[in-house]
């Protein structure tokens, strides 16, 4: 069997000589082999691991970004939900609006019917009204169509009894001069003009502005009195308006009363010339105890000046 020798000659002392076989050489070829593979190997796990790492922190990260666009998504969904919302309780509350004033225009008509000759027939606030016309198609729509048919339906209701009251009105007026549904009485119990009809400053922008009415300064509590006869449109509260009592009479002419306290007539109500209509206060855009008073003519303003006592 052959041998191989391995010496080592070291810087002092003697001379070390190992005799191995061919067999043991080989194992111990095979062991180094094994040992630097292993380091290899274990190098590579360690670079694949700090990899690994790497990569895993990277999914972190990117599931963080994820996450905070979904929340980001989220929000903005909610959002965008809460405001549909809102848009469809403001659908529900102009439903509501709108069917109050039909149930007002319902009860003046039904109270000018009672105080007139024509035939209930005729005029049956009670029956649904006719409509009919050729089909138009709609282009369809995102929204609520529920909501869309209820406002439409109102609308309709309302415009036919609008001309129903119209011609009841108009009919009426046979029986009414017009001298006397001219407004001609001073719309308070004392009081005198603080305002006067016309542009104006302001007094809450101190800008130029029309005001539609007169001005009536009083002590807080004072009758308001109906400037002529008519029947009660309105009562009840009304933007910027405060407080408001309308009253219709006849001949195209109407009658405003704005900030008042307190109303103390209804809708269908019909009153005199100096019948109280509801109590001085501030309420809406008000900067103190008043009356604000507007006349008008079919439908547009006038000076209310014309209208009231010289004296």
């Amino acid at each position: 069997m052959s041998h191989f020798s391995v010496m080592l000659l070291p810087d002092r002392g003697q001379t070390k000589t190992y005799r191995l076989s061919k067999g043991k050489l080989r194992l111990l070829a095979l062991l180094v082999f094994l040992i630097i593979a292993s380091s290899i190997a274990g190098t590579y796990s360690l670079y694949a691991s700090f990899d690994m790492r790497k990569d895993f922190n990277l999914t972190l990260e990117t599931l963080k970004t994820e996450r905070i666009a979904f929340a980001h998504q989220k929000l903005t969904f909610e959002t965008a939900l809460k405001a549909e919302q809102d848009k469809m309780n403001v659908y529900a509350r102009t439903v509501g609006q709108m069917q109050a004033r039909l149930a007002r225009l319902d009860s003046l008509g039904k109270r000018l019917m009672q105080s007139s000759s024509i035939d209930p027939i005729e005029f049956n606030f009670d029956v649904e009204p006719a409509f009919g016309g050729p089909r138009t198609p709609v282009e369809s729509s995102i929204a609520d169509i529920s909501i869309f048919g209820q406002l439409a339906k109102v609308e309709s209701q309302i415009s036919a009894l609008d001309t129903k009251l119209v011609a009841v009105n108009y009919l009426l007026q046979d029986g009414i001069e017009e001298k006397n549904a001219r407004p001609h009485a001073w719309p308070s119990e004392g009081g005198w003009l603080s305002s006067n009809y016309g542009i104006r400053t302001d007094p809450f922008t101190a800008k130029k502005a029309m005001h539609k009415g007169i001005d009536i300064a009083n002590r807080f509590g004072a009758p308001v009195l109906a400037g002529s006869r008519g029947v009660v449109v309105f009562a009840g509260k009304m933007s910027d308006y405060g407080y408001l009592v309308e009253v219709e009479h006849g001949y195209g002419y109407r009658t405003r009363y704005g900030h008042m306290s307190a109303v103390t007539v209804v809708v269908g109500d019909i009153v005199d010339a100096n019948q109280m209509v509801g109590r001085i206060g501030s309420s809406g855009r008000s900067t103190g105890p008043h009356l604000h008073y507007e006349v008008r003519r079919n439908n547009q303003t006038l000076n209310p000046a014309k209208f009231i006592p010289k004296s």
